[in-house]
């Protein structure tokens, strides 16, 4: 069974660009431009990873974050920060907000797969090496 990712990400081009890397590596997407759907898009789709857009309209990503972390039925699902945020202090707020990992944009496609795996290990991941 494919794992599965909420996108959360107001900019077209890196909602696609992220939906379509995560799609050719095998999970199953659901894109959310509005960070203000966010938390209804989650409970619903039940996701086993967020990556989560932090400098977004209406409500920032890190806010929604908080958010999630409240949630008894959402705190658990892990939650990769995507950021043009790059400073140090960025970097320590929105850890402290609860997100899991943190990669700065622009992206490395490399470095986002990595922090992707290291979050949700695959089933060929999972499985003992011979």
């Amino acid at each position: 069974m494919a794992k599965r990712v909420l996108v959360v990400e107001d900019n077209e081009l890196n909602l696609k660009l992220f939906c379509d890397l995560l799609r050719a590596h095998a999970f199953e997407v659901a894109p959310v431009k509005d960070g203000r759907e966010a938390l209804a898009a989650a409970r619903a789709f039940l996701p086993d990873l967020v990556v989560m857009d932090i400098q977004m309209p209406h409500v920032t990503g890190d806010e929604i974050i908080r958010q999630m972390k409240m949630d008894p039925q959402l705190r658990a699902i892990p939650i990769m920060a995507v950021t043009a945020y790059a400073g140090h202090d960025d970097e320590e707020r929105i850890r402290a907000a609860g997100a899991d990992a943190y990669v700065s944009k622009p992206i490395s496609l490399v470095r986002f797969m990595e922090e992707v795996r290291a979050l949700v290990p695959t089933e060929t991941q999972e499985a003992p090496q011979p």
